[in-house]
């Protein structure tokens, strides 16, 4: 349930705040920063899906939020087949010409996810594997979306999360782009009822990772956020 202030000028500011949040996840806003480069990101698969997915048996594989496609194309080249999905129409465009490239193209297909209009990534299709990374959106929204990208996980699949961690803003390593977006392995856990007596799913990994990221001034020590669940059944 949304917390709605009923003192007017607070509960307008928390709504501007709110809205502005909301505008930063929008098909507008990333296609702008898309539109503006080659390459927004190193074309690297992230170090936390290479290290939980190396040892897995390759099968289906959704990537959620895939950005110009180094994770996608990663898990194709390790057999998967692999669907990803963002809100940006341009970064898609990059994941098939990236796909192409890579000679992974009949491993991957690409989908429209706008997670505010309908947090279920792929409709009712289920996956092996599905993996989101450094996906932060506003503390209101966070449940309906991480529950419906869950949704998305086959009986003896397995979700993997991976985000920055609030210690970053902390010890001064990122910027904070807003009250609440950056979050622990416990969020994860609490949004999709991990433990309760009915839930189907099992902790493989929740915990925080330190890694070594190159930053303007040099190589900063940042924290991750990294959870894998497998799902009964």
């Amino acid at each position: 349930m949304r917390h709605h202030d009923h003192r007017h000028d607070h509960g307008h500011s928390h709504d501007e705040g709110l809205e502005t949040l909301r505008q930063a996840l929008s098909a507008e806003a990333w296609n702008e920063r898309y539109s503006g480069s080659d390459r927004v990101w190193s074309g690297k698969p992230n170090q936390r899906l290479v290290e939980q997915a190396k040892d897995l048996d390759p099968g289906t594989a959704l990537d959620v939020a895939c950005g110009e496609g180094g994770d996608a194309i990663w898990l194709a080249r390790q057999g998967w087949e692999v669907t990803a999905v963002d809100v940006s129409e341009v970064a898609l465009e990059k994941v098939a010409i990236h796909a192409e490239e890579a000679g992974v193209s009949r491993h991957l297909r690409i989908g429209l996810y706008d997670a505010l209009s309908d947090p279920r990534p792929a409709g009712h299709r289920t996956f092996d594997l599905v993996t989101v990374s450094f996906l932060h959106v506003p503390i209101p929204d966070f449940n309906d979306i991480y529950r419906g990208i869950a949704e998305a996980v086959a009986p003896g699949g397995r979700l993997l999360v991976t985000a920055h961690h609030p210690h970053d803003v902390e010890s001064g390593a990122r910027h904070s782009h807003g009250d609440g977006l950056l979050f622990e392995p416990e969020r994860v856990l609490e949004a999709l009822g991990v433990g309760t007596d009915d839930s189907p799913w099992v902790i493989e990994v929740a915990e925080t990772q330190d890694r070594e990221q190159a930053m303007p001034e040099g190589p900063m020590k940042v924290r991750d956020t990294v959870v894998r669940l497998r799902r009964e059944g």
